[in-house]
């Protein structure tokens, strides 16, 4: 049933499975972060798409009743990419003055 309502998001989008997770990776991201209320600088909402991405690739592994390791592989850098490159970026900006005074 799973793997059906992938093929229908592709199929209804047009967009390549590169792309598709891409974009679901970013909207874990901004979902997690809305639902937990913790910072993207922390490695809350960042863990949730890891865990999210890590059910995806099990339940492909569940339908397709094999790793397929060059597309679990190329999913996970796709999904994980910039939601991992936002996570960095925000915990290593550097503080302002009015961090360093405990106002925001």
């Amino acid at each position: 049933m799973w793997a059906k309502f992938i093929w229908w998001i592709g199929d209804g989008t047009g967009l390549p499975d590169t792309v598709l997770h891409i974009h679901a990776g970013m909207a874990v991201l901004i979902v997690a972060r809305i639902v937990t209320g913790r910072s993207l600088g922390t490695l809350v909402p960042l863990s949730v798409v890891a865990a999210a991405e890590a059910a995806n690739e099990v339940l492909d592994r569940l339908h397709y009743h094999s790793w397929r390791w060059p597309d679990t592989i190329s999913d996970v850098i796709h999904t994980m990419f910039w939601p991992t490159v936002i996570c960095l970026a925000v915990r290593l900006r550097p503080m302002g003055r009015r961090d360093l005074r405990g106002r925001r």
